[in-house]
């Protein structure tokens, strides 16, 4: 997969070379190669920033990065057409995960807004009538799987469910792979939202 990095400074922070290390470093969009491959922008810029708007029409996925990102930021990167906010000095193990979720047609919100948003889904998904099916969909996970799932719905990150659960993040990372294969799911966020609404549902 190919990166682009639109910042305005010659010299990519470290923490990006470590992650991405053929990333190629641009100042436009106009400077996007035709490679044939995916590939995933990263826009460092503020939030009115008129670089975000340029390459959200590009056709490939757009990261905003940020010094100092918060929910604000990111929901505005969103609205745009973002698919996702994060720190410009986010680690390079972070970054890497970004790519992941994104590459495959996720959102990356941090872990404070996601779990309004989960929240926000949760009341919209309680005022709907029930749908068919649901119990069916859950029933294809295992329940080790169903565990996992169930804790990403309530907001819990990879390391606190492998706490809970006494596994390590590794496995947790494996079923959560496995999870999303199962149900058609992308992120964490669907699955947030696909648990949660499943759950209200059985209790309407």
């Amino acid at each position: 997969m190919q990166h682009w990095i639109l910042d305005t400074q010659s010299n990519p922070l470290t923490n990006w070379l470590e992650a991405f290390p053929t990333a190629v470093l641009i100042k436009s969009a106009a400077d996007i190669a035709a490679t044939g491959e995916s590939g995933i922008i990263w826009c460092r810029a503020g939030a009115a920033d008129a670089s975000l708007a340029e390459v959200v029409g590009s056709g490939f996925p757009v990261v905003l990065m940020s010094d100092e990102p918060d929910e604000q930021l990111t929901l505005l990167a969103l609205s745009m057409g973002a698919s996702g906010c994060c720190n410009s000095r986010a680690a390079p193990e972070v970054l890497s995960q970004i790519a992941l979720v994104v590459g495959n047609g996720g959102l990356w919100v941090g872990q404070s807004l996601l779990q309004k948003l989960v929240a926000g889904s949760g009341r919209v998904l309680a005022a709907r009538p029930a749908q068919g099916g649901a119990d069916a969909l859950l029933s294809q996970l295992s329940e080790r799987e169903l565990q996992v799932a169930r804790l990403v719905a309530a907001g819990e990150s990879n390391k606190e469910i492998a706490g809970r659960l006494d596994i390590s993040e590794r496995t947790v990372k494996a079923h959560l792979t496995a999870i999303f294969a199962k149900l058609g799911l992308r992120d964490r966020l669907q699955l947030s939202v696909t648990v949660n609404g499943i759950s209200l549902a059985g209790n309407s």
